[in-house]
């Protein structure tokens, strides 16, 4: 067993509805020392690809990435689910399902911070069906760049999000792969990796 899905034992907790709430540790409060071995783990899955840019998406993504970022000495760029005064220029956009949110999403990206020379390295906290995965992978592709791998936290491995990425020829790297989950009895299953 790894050291997130010890934590996840440790301190997730199961509830209705396959969701599974890592709000004290990763994606409400963060433990970024935890986020530092996640980075270092990432940098030994990804050694030898060229990154230049790690790319997530607002909000909960943001926090790793960032930290992931400074084992690969790279920006990160992240997308926007909201259009505001700040945006200006060309942007590349793509629609978003949220699983957690139950709504769609357009995502956006100022074409000034992601271009046809750069290695792009997805990193989100949460893998369940795929969408957002799906619409960074538009966004990267209409900038012309190419997906280096993708990095996850977390994947509900019952859920098409992980085989659906993997079939498109991707390396998909999740430090957890819930494979079940039981709200009566408060269980989660990991996959061996």
């Amino acid at each position: 067993m790894n050291f997130l899905e010890e934590r996840i034992l440790k301190d997730g907790v199961v509830k209705e509805g396959n969701v599974l709430k890592v709000d004290s540790f990763l994606n409400h409060q963060m433990d970024v020392e935890l986020f530092d071995k996640m980075g270092e783990e990432y940098a030994k899955r990804f050694a030898g690809k060229k990154i230049t840019k790690i790319l997530t998406i607002e909000a909960s993504g943001i926090g790793i990435a960032a930290i992931v970022a400074l084992h690969f000495h790279v920006p990160v760029v992240f997308a926007k689910k909201t259009q505001s005064i700040n945006l200006d220029g060309e942007m590349y956009t793509a629609e978003v399902e949220s699983f957690t949110h139950k709504n769609v999403n357009t995502i956006i990206v100022s074409k000034k911070f992601l271009g046809p020379d750069d290695h792009v390295l997805i990193i989100d906290d949460f893998l369940a069906n795929g969408c957002a995965l799906q619409g960074l992978i538009q966004i990267v592709k209409q900038a012309g760049a190419e997906v280096a791998g993708i990095g996850i936290a977390i994947e509900k491995g019952f859920q098409s999000g992980g085989r659906i990425i993997r079939n498109l020829g991707y390396q998909l790297e999740s430090l957890a792969i819930v494979e079940e989950m039981d709200a009566a009895t408060k269980t989660v299953r990991f996959r061996e990796q």
